[in-house]
């Protein structure tokens, strides 16, 4: 009963906290509703055109504590996707052949006990399976041969790596997170991550040091190939820039740093209509680590469900009304649609 008591007592502290965040987001700077943008520019209501993509949470515990972390993850956290709830995210990759890719979250996915099943399943069924890693926990201890695991089932492997220079990467990740992370990178490119004509795809993932976004994908993309090779001679495929999304823990910094404000006009006024048709939640259902479905990882952090009468539990999936759903809106989409847009692939546009 205590622990019952306790786990209730936390999610509604975690409901507060999502309420208050879409309070701060909703009254910002009075910027236009993201609704209203979408009609004025003849793109509402947004839509999904399909699920192609199931992105699956496996928990929120973590080794790391980031500044920019939407997900508010980290060691603290015991948030972790029961094997039951692993089982119905595989029965629908088992019955639906148009989801191609399991993309697996935290967290650190790789700290949910059940990862390697879920994995060794997703590709025994075929589906290409995404590892969004924070490259560190493949030197945490009990983990030392995840890297090797993660070769012999060809995951693809998307890494943060915030910046090339030691100073801001530890600045927004803790201090020596990036010569851990060079070190994990150097043990994926000895098994072949990053390494062309090897098939072992590595994506290296940049945000913003601060309250801007990201600059053009391609440019920065040249740049990191350049000083990666030249200072550390390490590899990888390509690389996707990310929008630092105004909520949970960037959130929180920018009402400390008093830039909250401030930030949301730059997305405001960089919103991108031609952004809209690539956005993630066109083509992705995203799974929480309690099984509930939410139309990205962002809606998910902020507790926003999909809209009735889509079912809102992995264990009740029905692809007719997911598939083609109405999407859940909000001041955070601004984020999705600045400049050349952004998402889970990296820029849009």
């Amino acid at each position: 009963m205590a622990n019952a008591t306790t786990s209730l007592r936390h999610r509604g502290e975690r409901l507060a906290k999502a309420s208050e965040q879409l309070v701060v987001l909703t009254n910002a700077n009075n910027a236009p509703r993201f609704e209203r943008k979408l009609h004025e520019s003849g793109l509402a209501p947004l839509r999904a055109e399909c699920i192609e993509i199931l992105q699956v949470n496996l928990g929120k515990l973590c080794n790391m504590t980031c500044d920019h972390c939407h997900v508010d993850a980290g060691p603290d956290r015991r948030e972790i996707m029961q094997r039951e709830t692993i089982d119905a995210c595989l029965d629908v990759l088992r019955d639906q052949p148009r989801i191609k890719t399991l993309d697996l979250t935290g967290g650190a996915p790789e700290m949910n006990p059940h990862f390697r099943d879920i994995v060794q399943e997703a590709r025994a069924l075929g589906r290409n399976v995404i590892d969004r890693c924070n490259l560190t926990i493949l030197l945490a201890k009990g983990y030392e041969d995840i890297t090797e695991f993660l070769a012999e089932h060809n995951v693809e492997i998307v890494a943060s790596l915030p910046c090339y220079l030691e100073e801001n990467t530890d600045a927004q990740r803790g201090n020596g997170a990036f010569k851990k992370s060079l070190e994990a990178l150097r043990r994926l490119n000895d098994l072949g991550y990053g390494i062309e004509g090897t098939g072992l795809t590595l994506t290296l993932v940049y945000n913003p040091i601060g309250a801007s976004l990201p600059p053009d994908q391609h440019k920065l993309e040249a740049a990191y190939h350049r000083e990666l090779d030249s200072r550390y001679g390490v590899q990888f495929n390509r690389l996707f820039t990310i929008t630092n999304m105004p909520i949970s823990r960037f959130l929180d910094h920018l009402v400390r740093t008093d830039q909250h404000d401030q930030y949301m006009q730059t997305l405001v006024e960089a919103f991108n209509p031609g952004a809209v048709s690539g956005l993630m939640c066109r083509n992705t259902l995203s799974v929480g680590w309690d099984g509930r479905l939410y139309d990205c990882d962002f809606n998910q952090m902020l507790e926003i469900g999909v809209f009735d009468p889509c079912p809102t539990s992995i264990h009740d999936f029905e692809n007719g009304s997911l598939s083609h759903r109405v999407i859940a809106v909000g001041q955070h989409c601004y984020g999705c649609t600045a400049g050349a847009g952004s998402g889970c692939q990296g820029a849009i546009s």
